[in-house]
């Protein structure tokens, strides 16, 4: 069965969205550096935490994770961060 929306292998990063992890504060260097980036594609990449493991259980009744996804967990200032160059959404 084809999904609704599939991701793009071959988009690349075009910009990144909010604050690096080093202007957060949210990283010791090299490592573990939190982020949201904006593929030349419109999709957006996240790095993160992976706790799918974790979470899984504790998923809403209408939530659900693939085979193929990962649930990953950011710092709330890289979201916040990031606010002022996600768009509105379009209805």
């Amino acid at each position: 069965m084809a999904r609704a929306w599939e991701a793009d292998p071959s988009a690349s990063f075009a910009r990144r969205l909010g604050k690096s992890a080093r202007e957060l504060g949210t990283t010791g260097g090299r490592d573990g550096c939190p982020d949201i980036w904006q593929l030349d594609n419109g999709d957006i990449a996240v790095i993160g935490r992976d706790l799918t493991d974790t979470y899984r259980a504790k998923l809403p009744d209408d939530a659900s994770i693939a085979p193929d996804e990962r649930l990953v967990i950011i710092p709330g200032s890289t979201l916040s961060a990031a606010k002022p160059d996600i768009p509105d959404a379009r209805t």
